[in-house]
């Protein structure tokens, strides 16, 4: 005989709404064995996977238990398993029958027709509940459920916030929350090097909770940032998916987009990809509703290909299978649906009283065969079903050892089961699975998380799918050389709002978000003191060339093979050649007239002047330390000191004679030889004290200048070794030579008019014009050149070349004259008739009477006189 089939039934309003299993106690059992139905009615097409199957997994595992001789041995499993149409409110009043028992009702105004109180029929009584599927149908059951204090396991709901213990404290769940699986694909996102995604969630508990929960776990765990978290509309209007992928594209960085969608919206989501042609942009990480599943993926593998999602870890039960392929119409009555199952599995019609056959579809016969017959594949939860079925069989056969030791049977203690007590021996429960795992809870009702990881891959595989790539258990195991990508790409794509920075590079953050940073160099003599700030090197430092730290900056000097050092080296050597056949000569012919009208004395103390201030090039190119630095010090100015102290002596000298000479015949004081060097000395010694005064105040040292040669770019940054003579300090040091230059050029001024056949006052007199000329271009050179990066060898070029020239001049036009008459012509160094000084004094007068007449004459004033040679 064929089962009558149930809507059949339930058109006539006499649709049995349960299975019912005798026993010694009762577990409740809730099962989405319908879908949803249409509007106004509960109840839909039967679900063949998702009820069916789980449903049969219950029986199944109450079959095992009750012939386990070692777990509840002599007590009897039953059930009261309903339907719950995937439809929270329709599993609310179905639930209510789990709670009839412990409602008490109020006969007292009942009676029978013979006045006997009437015996109403106790209904069995619900020790635990096993369900539901979906989490709006368990959150509501579980309200009613905490009320009467009956425990609840569920094999499927994973909602977030049923692991509140404060408003679910009966509930409990041998599946993973969603905040587990939140967990993992954080892990998952952080582990491939992300830190800036966007999030998609169908609307409603399941993919708003679950992006909820990814969101708070990725804010505690930080370093990474949510660029947009989307909502996909329960009922989406047309173009709704290309709005969304338009909308991701406008953080198109963030390429990795986290998916707690159903299998609808995912399909539309890579539809719409497609359709923008963002084939291989989108890097998705999709939740267990996802899973491994091919319907979302179905003709979009392209847009799909690198897709890495979870599934909680499960297998398939072989002894489910055998028993599942045996079930028929003969020896599963106990399922009431199961005719309608089988309608639907075999696509065929039972024969039903008073129901017209149909000639559309072919007749069942009743000998079709599961998995022969038809395609057959274990559904994903049956492992759950089962383990939860088996955590309150042990939870109740702890429970009997506690209460009834020795027991046979349900014992007094046991009858009614208290559920808040079986509440605590559920929570305390750990056995190994149906799958081998080990099933327990957590203080909040949650199973351990266990998760497989899989990638959807297309490329370089001889089976195109998806493919385990690892696994999370409280943490994450992930095999990256066995991931790739769209093309086959090994490499783990970016996802990423901002690239790391350059080696020198800091991070100016973008306010608001964490994972978003523009680079800044560090510039000048900047080197990068952490990830997000420079500083400056120290002052005798410069930066790396990837401005990670700093390093020594070069000290240089001047070197002899330079070219600022050897044109003044060149120059200076002629000049001591010269100034040395000069002083040769004249020791050689020492008392010859020409030697001995010069002034031998002073000559020669004018000659070791000018060989000083040749001398003084070696020493302001050698490389400086202290004792080169004290010569130079007392050398720099003393050679100029002794060459023009000495000319202004002899000046003087010669401009007294004569100035003398115009007032009487008495010679004036101090022009003897002995005299003039003592006037000399006491010039020179003014020179000497201020220097030695200068020692005593500041010793000489060396300096490392590090801001003369430190232009824009630090890798032309030099330290300059030097003495510590400032700009100022030199012209000090030669200060007081000028002002005896310039008294010099003053005297020979003064001494123009004196016969040549006299003195050397005119050769003094162009010397000193010369020299100031010299000195003249010296200034603005030297000064001119301070802001330079050659600072250092311009100066030191200048100074030393103008200091040869300077003595060139003065040898040139004092000395090689005479030099070349006592060489080249000994005729005429010979001796004159000696004059007496009034002899002097009357040619100076007379001379001096025939310049003023000359002048008189250029400025138009003569007088004609009369001949007076008649």
């Amino acid at each position: 005989l064929l089962q009558p089939h149930p809507v059949s039934l339930a058109q006539q309003g006499t649709q049995p709404q349960s299975i019912k299993i005798e026993g010694d106690i009762t577990l409740g059992g809730l099962f989405p064995v319908h879908s949803r139905g249409p509007a106004g009615v509960p109840c839909g097409d039967v679900k063949r996977e998702k009820g069916i199957h789980r449903l049969e997994a219950m029986l199944y595992a109450l079959d095992q238990i009750n012939s386990d001789p070692d777990l509840l041995p002599n007590i009897t499993l039953g059930a009261r398993i309903l339907d719950t149409c995937s439809r929270d409110t329709y599993a609310l009043e179905q639930s209510l029958t789990f709670v009839q028992a412990l409602i008490q009702k109020d006969n007292s105004d009942v009676r029978c027709s013979n006045g006997e109180p009437p015996i109403i029929p106790k209904p069995e009584r619900v020790v635990g509940v096993i369900g539901a599927s979906g989490s709006s149908v368990s959150i509501m059951v579980a309200n009613v459920l905490r009320l009467f204090a009956i425990p609840q396991i569920s094999y499927a709901s994973t909602a977030p916030e049923l692991s509140d213990n404060s408003r679910y404290e009966f509930f409990s769940r041998v599946v993973p929350p969603d905040s587990y699986q939140a967990q993992a694909m954080v892990d998952i996102v952080k582990a491939m090097g992300w830190n800036y995604v966007s999030t998609l969630a169908s609307e409603g508990n399941y993919g708003e909770s679950g992006v909820d929960a990814f969101l708070q776990i990725s804010r505690e765990a930080g370093g990474l940032c949510i660029a947009q978290s989307i909502k996909i509309p329960r009922e989406p209007r047309p173009g709704e998916f290309d709005k969304i992928i338009k909308r991701l594209m406008e953080t198109s960085n963030a390429r990795g987009v986290i998916i707690f969608a159903n299998e609808d919206d995912i399909k539309r989501v890579l539809q719409a990809a497609k359709k923008a042609n963002l084939t291989g942009h989108f890097l998705f990480v999709g939740s267990d509703s996802w899973g491994a599943k091919s319907s979302p993926i179905q003709d979009q593998e392209e847009v799909a290909e690198g897709a890495v999602t979870i599934l909680p870890k499960r297998a398939s039960i072989d002894g489910f299978d055998q028993y599942f392929t045996s079930r028929s119409l003969e020896n599963n009555r106990r399922n009431i649906w199961f005719a309608e199952f089988w309608e639907d599995d075999f696509k065929c019609k039972l024969t039903r009283p008073g129901i017209k056959y149909d000639p559309s579809r072919r007749k069942c016969t009743g000998d079709e065969r599961i998995s022969q017959d038809s395609q057959y594949e274990q559904e994903g939860k049956v492992q759950f079903v089962i383990d939860a079925v088996y955590a309150m069989a042990h939870a109740l056969h702890s429970m009997h050892l506690d209460l009834c030791p020795g027991y046979m049977g349900v014992c007094e203690k046991m009858d009614p089961v208290e559920g808040r007590m079986l509440l605590q021996y559920i929570r305390s429960v750990n056995f190994n699975g149906s799958a081998g795992t080990g099933v327990m809870f957590n203080e909040n009702g949650d199973a351990p998380g266990r998760y497989d990881i899989f990638q959807y891959q297309m490329s370089n595989v001889s089976n195109p799918g998806y493919k385990d790539i690892g696994q999370w258990t409280n943490h994450l195991r992930l095999n990256p050389e066995e991931m790739q990508w769209s093309g086959g790409d090994r490499r783990i794509p970016d996802s990423v709002c901002s690239f790391p920075c350059e080696p020198g590079e800091r991070k100016k953050m973008v306010k608001g978000v964490p994972c978003c940073w523009h680079c800044e160099l560090c510039d000048g003599y900047q080197y990068l003191l952490d990830e997000f700030s420079c500083d400056m090197c120290p002052f005798d430092m410069r930066p790396l060339p990837n401005r990670t730290g700093c390093r020594p900056t070069p000290i240089i000097k001047l070197e002899w093979s330079s070219p600022w050092a050897i044109i003044p080296v060149f120059l200076a050597i002629l000049g001591i050649l010269a100034t040395t056949g000069v002083i040769g000569t004249f020791v050689r012919f020492n008392d010859t007239p020409i030697v001995r009208a010069s002034g031998r004395e002073l000559s020669y103390v004018l000659l070791t002047g000018i060989f000083l201030i040749y001398l003084i090039t070696f020493l302001m190119i050698a490389e400086p330390s202290v004792a080169v630095c004290a010569f130079r010090r007392l050398l720099l100015g003393l050679g100029m000191c002794i060459s023009y102290a000495a000319m202004l002596t002899k000046t003087n000298r010669i401009y007294r004679i004569f100035e003398q000479g115009k007032k009487s015949v008495t010679p004036p004081k101090f022009i003897s030889p002995t005299s003039q060097l003592i006037i000399t000395f006491i010039l020179i010694s003014v020179q000497l004290l201020g220097v030695f005064i200068w020692f005593g105040v500041m010793p000489p040292h060396t300096i490392i200048d590090y801001e003369e040669q430190k232009p824009p770019n630090p890798e032309f940054a030099r330290g300059v070794l030097k003495c510590d003579m400032s700009d100022l300090s030199l012209m000090l040091c030669l200060s007081y030579s000028i002002v005896l230059m310039i008294t010099c050029t003053v005297y020979a001024i003064k001494s123009r008019g004196v016969p040549e056949t006299f003195n050397e006052a005119k050769p003094i007199g162009f010397t000193m014009y010369t020299t100031c000329i010299i000195w003249l271009a010296f200034v603005p050179i030297f000064f001119g050149t301070a802001q330079s990066t050659e600072k250092m060898f311009i100066q030191t070029t200048t100074l030393t070349v103008s200091m040869s020239l300077s003595a060139t001049v003065s040898l040139g036009m004092l000395y090689i004259p005479k030099v070349y008459v006592i060489i080249f012509h000994p005729e005429q160094n010979v001796q004159k008739r000696k004059r007496s000084f009034k002899a002097v004094v009357q040619a100076a007068t007379v001379s001096t009477h025939l310049s003023m007449k000359s002048s008189e004459k250029q400025n138009g004033e003569s007088k004609i006189e009369p001949d007076r040679s008649q």
